[in-house]
């Protein structure tokens, strides 16, 4: 069972959190207008962790945000991990101030393919990193890609996983209702291929398209491989994260060269109108009851488009539509002992495996759902555990030499 601090602290987080739906909704009523286009994608109580373009002293890691979308809130946090030593002298337009190139606290500045001497350095001067797309959780309507939570999660991802990071800062509801913030995933996926395409260009624009107005942006252009990327979503993001993969899987031809290797579904926000034995069971669990949970699918959802079963909630639903399972990338699912979603996850994961994806279920004893990513669990063990166990599984499909990670 959870300790006695997490039971109070989850007794204040599930009033807080109900006061904060509770105000969205009573502010979504009296506004009385549409879907804001434009949208918010990070609350003004959040607490935020600012990007950090120098490589950190205590995970070897730099961020930058990027605004990607001039007509919307959408927005990325990009996670770039500490080229290994042998790259460490590609590094371009050192100072003399700087920290020796690809130590921590080195600031980015590029990498120097022509700077090397041989065919052989030329080519490892061109590594090329997975790409993995996250989708942070809160229910639709709280949480953000910048949030001082995320934002460790993240670097955690990219350490363990070496791979670059795209945080998405998708719109919250109720200001952008269903479908902007799965809308916005397949966008950002769609701006990564962009970034992949316009690299390709470069020698003939100088970084631009055809039209000089699309700059390439250098760290996904450079380092980044989206043959090899990988969906990961947390909570509400999972469902967000299962969306943009079937989008993928449905046409292929929009997202060329991206490749959805895999998918990884933390916790996923799944629920139906027929409730599961969980659901029954552990309604009223810790940090994220059903009851506060319905009022975020109030927000997401319109009045007349509402239901437990619509698509984005219950990926099993009669009648979902969508392409075959069977067709789905391998899908890693995380489930915590006390999270009243667990069962449907579970669910899901089983009909995954039934048509022959690899779709296994790693299930954490005695934790609560967001035990990974929340703040007051990141440095618990099981939360260190759990990021370990995404990157073991991860590397059997990102990583270039084959499958010598497996459990």
């Amino acid at each position: 069972m959870p300790s006695v601090g997490v039971k109070i602290y989850s007794v204040f987080f599930k009033l807080l959190l109900r006061h904060r739906l509770q105000s969205l909704a009573a502010a979504d009523a009296a506004a009385d207008t549409d879907s804001d286009a434009f949208g918010v994608s990070c609350r003004a109580d959040e607490a935020t962790a600012p990007a950090n373009p120098a490589f950190s002293a205590a995970d070897g890691v730099a961020s930058k945000d990027l605004h990607i979308d001039p007509n919307s809130a959408l927005s990325v946090r990009i996670f770039l991990p500490t080229p290994p030593p042998q790259h460490a002298h590609l590094l371009l337009h050192r100072r003399a101030s700087d920290p020796p190139a690809g130590a921590a606290g080195a600031p980015y500045r590029g990498y120097l393919p022509h700077a090397v001497s041989s065919p052989r350095a030329a080519a490892s001067a061109r590594r090329r990193l997975p790409i993995v797309v996250q989708f942070h959780g809160g229910g639709f309507v709280t949480g953000s890609n910048c949030s001082a939570s995320n934002d460790a999660f993240c670097r955690r991802v990219a350490k363990f996983c070496d791979a670059i990071v795209v945080a998405v800062g998708y719109r919250l509801a109720p200001e952008s209702r269903y479908p902007a913030a799965f809308d916005d995933g397949v966008r950002v996926l769609r701006w990564i291929a962009k970034q992949a395409n316009l690299a390709m260009m470069s020698k003939v624009g100088g970084g631009v398209d055809t039209f000089g107005a699309s700059s390439v942006e250098p760290w996904i252009a450079a380092h980044g491989d989206p043959a090899r990327c990988v969906l990961l979503g947390v909570s509400s993001g999972a469902n967000i994260a299962d969306f943009v993969t079937r989008k993928t899987v449905e046409d292929s031809k929009l997202f060329n060269p991206v490749k959805i290797v895999a998918q990884v579904l933390m916790y996923p926000f799944f629920i139906g109108s027929v409730p599961t034995h969980s659901e029954i069971r552990l309604a009223n669990s810790y940090f994220y009851d059903k009851s506060t949970c319905l009022l975020a699918w109030r927000l997401l959802l319109s009045e007349k488009e509402f239901s437990l079963d619509h698509p984005a909630a219950n990926p099993l639903a009669p009648g979902r539509g969508g392409p075959p399972l069977k067709c789905m990338p391998p899908t890693l699912t995380i489930i915590a002992e006390h999270d009243w979603m667990r069962d449907r996850a579970i669910a899901y994961s089983e009909e995954l495996r039934k048509v022959n994806v690899d779709a296994p279920v790693l299930d954490y004893k005695d934790t609560v759902h967001e035990f990974a990513t929340l703040d007051v669990f990141l440095k618990t063990p099981q939360a260190q555990a759990c990021a370990e166990d995404i990157a073991i599984w991860m590397k059997k499909y990102i990583s270039l030499r084959g499958h010598e990670f497996s459990y």
